[in-house]
């Protein structure tokens, strides 16, 4: 599944334009490395995704098979390893 796609359907950021926007100006990393939108994840996969001066770094549990994800299984596709605000 692309990175954008999975941003979304994980609720992780609520629009896929959003997600776009977020992959094109470097803030989201797959695996330590800034990512396109495009990307293709997989399971095992590490994201780091930076809001304003928060970092929430999560691990890829499993892909959805299909786009549409229920609210409440969205956050069993993912688990968060770290939260982390950067000070300025």
């Amino acid at each position: 599944m692309r990175l954008d796609l999975f941003l979304v359907s994980s609720r992780l950021i609520k629009r896929r334009s959003l997600a776009q926007e977020f992959c094109e100006k470097g803030l989201v990393r797959v695996n330590g490395l800034e990512a396109k939108s495009s990307k293709e994840l997989k399971s095992g996969d590490t994201l780091e995704i930076t809001r304003r001066s928060e970092i929430t770094k999560v691990s890829v549990l499993k892909i959805p098979e299909t786009k549409q994800v229920s609210k409440a299984s969205a956050s069993s596709l993912y688990e968060v390893l770290e939260t982390r605000v950067e000070e300025n």
